[in-house]
């Protein structure tokens, strides 16, 4: 996931972390392979106006100075109440002014000065953004680290338990030098949080990468969560895209139900079998042709399991793309058929595709992507005179046949 970082000259974007592609990689198929399994990909696709505008219409209230004005790394997760809960990464809240901005152009602004945190989570209500969470939601756990929210689901707080819990899936990172300037991997967390209210239980560590020497190597779990059969499979990359390597790779785990925040209930695909306290082996991507970003997402369509990652190449700021599997540790089919979403004028770039399961009906899958400037020159500059360059914007995707 892309890190937004206030410098002495600014704020950047290293795209690097997640607009890689995935390469194909052959592994056997686990026993949870369907007969019915076919080739999926993107027939079609459409701007979700309402979705964007939303968090367009919330981002420019000037109601509260406390609240989300803007950020990345989309997540979403309902709750049983109907809600649904919006958690996101590096977050600006603050006052947002305008238009016009200070240099006349229409666009709503912020100041240089507004504060920015490591972390934040949004409550929507009906289809209608109504409160920010106090930020940061997910405290430090140290100095110099900071915690980044990824998936997340509600289930029983133990398994067969009948109470409810919340469980958000998070990313630590610690400050580094180039080429970690945006933080270097560290470990995945589980976070526990009460509900309805939401309060933060407990935090508990369930995979640390920091002996793992070589940082480009260290694997995060929590980019998705697909659930099947009383499992919870829960998908991750590492970082290798940070030090030019040609890409990051896909890897998977899996939790029983109720057992996300218990760090002994977790498998590891081995590329032969599921085990526990076993180093991953990569389901998708091996470095020569195509890659993963560290952020995509999985989904499924019936039996067929659907990842959506940035394109390849150059087409990797601007283009998503997809693979299908038949199991979640593959073997991994594609890439199949890109699309282009829209992007706003400028130096700017897209990342971190992420699909909404609990706003899609129909047939349809609602998948956001997160925008951004593309030069670290004069990127606080940029994001602060136009506050819309660094919020979600929204496709709905229709699923078919296709190989």
């Amino acid at each position: 996931m892309p890190v937004i970082r206030r410098t002495g000259t600014g704020i950047g974007l290293v795209l690097a972390l997640v607009l890689g592609a995935v390469l194909l990689t052959v592994l056997p198929e686990d026993d949870g392979t369907d007969g019915a399994c076919a080739a999926r990909t993107v027939r079609a696709w459409a701007a979700d106006e309402r979705l964007t505008s939303e968090f367009a219409r919330y981002g420019d209230d000037a109601a509260r100075t406390d609240d989300w004005t803007g950020g990345d790394g989309t997540h979403s997760v309902r709750l049983p109440d109907g809600r649904v809960l919006w958690l996101f990464s590096d977050t600006y809240l603050g006052q947002v002014y305008g238009p016009p901005n200070p240099v006349g152009e229409s666009y709503a602004w912020r100041d240089t000065s507004a504060p920015m945190v490591r972390n934040s989570a949004v409550v929507m209500r009906d289809g209608r953004l109504e409160s920010t969470l106090p930020a940061p939601l997910f405290a430090d756990p140290a100095p110099g680290q900071w915690r980044w929210p990824v998936a997340a689901r509600v289930e029983p707080r133990r398994p067969g338990s009948p109470e409810q819990v919340l469980r958000v899936v998070l990313w630590v990172r610690t400050a580094g030098q180039a080429p970690w300037i945006y933080g270097v991997p560290a470990a995945t967390e589980v976070a526990t949080l009460s509900l309805p209210d939401l309060r933060v239980e407990s935090t508990v560590k369930v995979f640390d990468q920091q002996l793992v020497a070589d940082p480009s190597r260290r694997v995060l779990f929590g980019t998705t969560l697909v659930e099947r059969d009383g499992w919870t499979y829960v998908f991750g990359g590492d970082d290798r895209r940070a030090v030019s390597r040609p890409a990051s790779r896909a890897y998977v785990a899996r939790v029983p139900e109720g057992g996300l925040a218990d760090p002994a209930a977790w498998e590891y695909w081995d590329g032969k079998k599921w085990a526990a306290g076993v180093r991953p082996r990569a389901v998708l991507g091996d470095g020569r042709r195509t890659g993963v970003g560290s952020a995509f997402s999985v989904v499924r369509d019936g039996p067929t399991y659907v990842l959506f990652t940035m394109a390849a190449g150059g087409d990797g700021l601007t283009t998503v793309t997809s693979y299908w599997a038949c199991s979640p540790t593959g073997p991994w089919h594609g890439p199949t058929k890109d699309f282009s979403p829209s992007l706003p004028q400028g130096q700017v770039a897209a990342y971190n595709p992420q699909t909404h399961p609990e706003l899609s009906e129909d047939g349809r899958v609602v998948l956001s992507y997160d925008v951004n400037w593309l030069e670290t020159t004069g990127a606080a500059a940029n994001l602060s005179r136009n506050v819309s360059l660094y919020r979600p914007r929204f496709v709905t995707l229709r699923l078919g046949p296709g190989g």
